[in-house]
């Protein structure tokens, strides 16, 4: 692994005719831009990624850029460029780098369809990987950062990519992705955490990044195996419970939730299906992040679950 570049190398990089290229587990990207913010952003959250030499293939070559019109100086806009096509509605100005990372997650979900792609954060321990899908809201990757402050392996905060052929996890450590309330919560829980720029009014909110740790960057070809499908759900005020969850409803719930499902057809089912049979599978809900990542502690290193949260059907 080459030593990461600094700001000025970053820029110079970005706004070259070269780009930045970066390896984020099975794809790669150039990154372009010739934005200061944009820069900065990348310079303190891809710190640990490999820069590939300028003769490696690359996946997907992204910029992000000013339009070409008036608003490059009348309420600056951003705009997120794919080979120099723009597939996306111009953001605000200064929503260049998550702009960027959203442009990222959709050229993956959208156009790689040699993995099956869920909408569920993972990590790992013990070699075996958790996997919390979910829709935006419902606290799986504020769950998911309290993990990697806990002893737990960043596969990915967002996008889960199931391997057809082996039926595991394939890492894509990038940085992390956390919105509004969440921000505060996470920086009470781990203060050592090390958040880039808030961005403000975005469609989400307030967004911040931090970084993948580098460990996990460094372990980026290092898959796991299925271990655990968990349904998170964040309830402010609710206590910490965890109710086991029948597998054919896992199983729906992980089709609801996969980008590219319809592409495998029965492959994709028989590879979902597979990865329920081999992962224990429950529903949580809970409002205390301490609580919850000492369930999954124990869950993982003993097998067991806190009686005092175990809550079985019908049960409150």
């Amino acid at each position: 692994m080459t030593e990461f570049l600094s700001l000025g190398q970053v820029a110079a990089a970005m706004g070259g005719s070269s780009g930045l290229r970066v390896r984020t587990g099975p794809y790669s990207f150039v990154m372009r831009s010739r934005l200061p913010e944009v820069h900065r952003a990348v310079n303190h959250l891809y710190r640990a990624h490999l820069q590939l030499p300028s003769s490696d293939f690359v996946d997907f070559d992204v910029e992000v850029a000013r339009p070409a019109n008036w608003r490059r100086w009348w309420k600056p806009q951003v705009v997120f460029l794919l080979d120099g096509r723009d597939p996306f509605n111009p953001l605000p100005g200064d929503q260049g780098f998550p702009l960027l990372e959203w442009g990222m997650n959709w050229c993956i979900y959208s156009l790689c369809h040699q993995h099956l792609t869920l909408h569920a954060a993972v990590v790992e321990r013990g070699g075996r990987a958790l996997i919390l899908p979910a829709p935006s809201g419902s606290g799986k990757s504020t769950l998911c950062a309290a993990l990697l402050f806990s002893g737990w392996r960043l596969l990915s905060d967002e996008l889960t990519l199931l391997c057809p052929q082996q039926r595991n996890v394939i890492p894509i450590p990038r940085p992390v992705s956390i919105k509004n309330q969440s921000i505060e919560v996470l920086q009470r829980f781990a203060p050592a955490i090390e958040f880039g720029s808030k961005v403000l009014e975005t469609s989400k909110g307030v967004v911040a990044h931090f970084r993948p740790p580098a460990e996990a960057v460094a372990a980026l070809d290092r898959r796991a195996e299925p271990g655990w499908v968990v349904l998170p759900k964040f309830v402010v005020g609710s206590p910490t419970r965890m109710r086991p969850l029948e597998r054919a409803r896992a199983l729906m719930y992980l089709i609801e939730n996969a980008f590219n499902h319809n592409m495998f057809g029965v492959e994709g089912f028989e590879l979902l299906a597979s990865v329920v049979d081999r992962s224990a599978c429950f529903a949580l809900e809970y409002s205390d992040l301490a609580e919850a990542v000492a369930l999954f502690a124990r869950l993982a290193d003993e097998g067991t679950i806190d009686p005092r949260f175990i809550v079985q059907d019908g049960g409150s």
